[in-house]
């Protein structure tokens, strides 16, 4: 049990907001600037089967499942924070030559493999717009991103959203002192 958490009784009273969040990318920060939905992801605990006489019995496992980190964003017009996630994924792919790969690998002369991912952050607001928490996601990166329908015959402008798909290694969430809630 955690040392700084009184579990008799919750002391603040209001309740957690939809719309209270902020989702941060260290690598490209204009991606998350245009965020408009975001959830911390599921997570389960493997099983492990203990024989038994009568009926096998379910036990805590040893390894941990995340689900995926899905984000939907707003596209600015000029395409910039779609293109970010579009040339990430594709130099992961390198559709074209191996080089796209290297040019996503390479920062300052230097090639380094850790440049392929990068670290998030959802920051979870109160209702103050105030960091309460954040899930700090490790070693992220993109396996999917939506399509973008144009459709000339649309009676209203409806702006774009496009959703982000990634995978990552572990996430966290901590409170606003960066230490486990």
């Amino acid at each position: 049990m955690s040392n700084a958490c009184d579990l008799r009784q919750i002391s603040n009273r209001n309740f957690l907001s939809p719309v209270g969040f902020k989702f941060t990318l260290a690598k490209y920060p204009k991606v998350g600037f245009f965020s408009n939905s975001a959830r911390i992801p599921e997570i389960s605990l493997d099983l492990a089967i203990q024989p038994s006489y009568l009926k096998n019995i379910d036990i805590p496992g040893e390894k941990l499942s995340y689900g995926d980190l899905n984000v939907r964003f707003i596209v600015d017009e000029n395409l910039e924070n779609y293109m970010i996630i579009h040339n990430w994924l594709t130099g992961l792919g390198y559709p074209e030559s191996t080089q796209d790969y290297r040019d996503l690998i390479t920062s300052n002369s230097v090639v380094d493999t850790k440049n392929a991912f990068s670290d998030a952050s959802l920051h979870i607001l109160n209702s103050n717009f105030k960091d309460v928490a954040v899930v700090k996601f490790k070693d992220i990166f993109p396996y999917s991103l939506s399509s973008l329908d144009f459709d000339a015959t649309a009676t209203d402008v409806q702006y774009f959203t496009a959703e982000a798909s990634f995978k990552y290694t572990v996430y966290n969430i901590l409170g606003t002192d960066n230490k486990s809630l």
